[in-house]
């Protein structure tokens, strides 16, 4: 079979598309065909090496997967040929005292897909049977792969993390990214009243379009005199952040008092300046937000169902473009999620 690997770390052009062996059924596992795979920025941070991870190379990434099972391995119970299904792209050990607690995604024997495993860059990905969960009637395929990686880690962010409450305002930071238009949606179906944030006219138009009521390009004007200005000089009461750097520290500035902010990524610098000073005297939070669990995976498919959630498919490629995909990425010149075809 095919599948786009890295066979050491560095630009997109270290993709290429290898023949490797056919995927196998294991024991309490299955064979899904991938009909479609989600390009994430953590496969980017995989394949440049920043991620940290340690990856036995050549390496095929790839978190999301939607697809139709092939072939079932032994003692598999409930599933058949056929089934159209999106394997959780989280494979916790349900056994420590992590997974008793129900936060597997701090369980010390995590395995995911993608990473740990070979991912969805694939014709083919093997996947245990306990982790799939079928693709509901009336979803696509395209739409069952842009899922996870972004609505699953908003959604824990903000109602696991920051308990956003309708009525909140809430700056939502690079709003054209899967995380930031996720983002728009779940804190809009949350009741939050939102100010978006991008470094693009063009995707702050299509935030706006999605439920943003106030808009700030953080390219063109300062971030904090605007969000100061939009509202009154109160500022806002929580900040959902997957951008780091100077953009993070202008949210904390605008941070009213009590305030919460909650950061899920930083790619423009995981180092930043904070005042703690104005940090404790207004009572503000700074919340961590590690990926999701399998309930919030659960929830948002859920959601997807009923068609409260959309995720944006901005663009696909076939398995031989995923350095173009990189590319693109990496370039954000996207709204919403880029999709692999194999």
């Amino acid at each position: 079979m095919r599948a786009v690997r890295f066979h050491a770390h560095g630009p997109p052009s270290e993709l290429r598309v290898d023949e490797v062996a056919d995927a196998v059924p294991v024991a309490g596992g299955v064979v899904v065909r991938v009909r479609a795979a989600g390009v994430n920025h953590w496969d980017v941070d995989m394949r440049n090496g920043s991620s940290g991870l340690e990856l036995r190379l050549p390496h095929t990434p790839g978190l999301e997967v939607a697809g139709d099972v092939v072939a079932i391995g032994p003692g598999v119970t409930g599933w058949s040929v056929g089934e159209r299904v999106m394997p959780r792209f989280l494979w916790p050990c349900r056994r420590c005292e992590w997974c008793a607690a129900h936060q597997e995604n701090h369980c010390a024997r995590l395995r995911v897909l993608g990473a740990t495993e070979p991912g969805g860059y694939s014709e083919y990905v093997v996947a245990p049977a306990s982790e799939l969960v079928r693709l509901p009637d009336g979803v696509s395929y395209e739409e069952g792969a842009a899922l996870q990686c972004t609505f699953g880690p908003v959604w824990h962010a903000l109602k696991s993390r920051l308990q956003l409450e309708a009525g909140t305002t809430i700056l939502i930071n690079a709003a054209g990214s899967g995380v930031g238009s996720a983002g728009i949606q779940i804190a809009k179906l949350l009741g939050a009243r939102i100010i978006a944030s991008a470094g693009s006219d063009d995707k702050l138009a299509m935030a706006k379009a999605e439920g943003a009521e106030a808009i700030v390009n953080y390219r063109t004007d300062d971030l904090a005199e605007r969000v100061r200005l939009v509202t009154d000089g109160k500022g806002v009461q929580a900040v959902l952040d997957c951008v780091g750097g100077h953009i993070f520290e202008a949210s904390i500035a605008v941070l009213a008092p009590v305030g919460r902010a909650v950061s899920l990524g930083a790619h423009a610098g995981v180092g930043v300046t904070v005042d703690l000073v104005s940090l404790f005297r207004a009572e503000r939070s700074i919340i961590g937000s590690a990926n999701c669990t399998p309930s919030d995976i659960d929830t948002v498919i859920g959601l997807l169902a009923e068609k409260k959630i959309r995720p944006n498919v901005y663009k696909t490629y076939p398995l031989e473009n995923a350095a173009l995909a990189h590319a693109e990425l990496e370039a954000r010149r996207h709204y919403g999620k880029l999709l692999l075809m194999p």
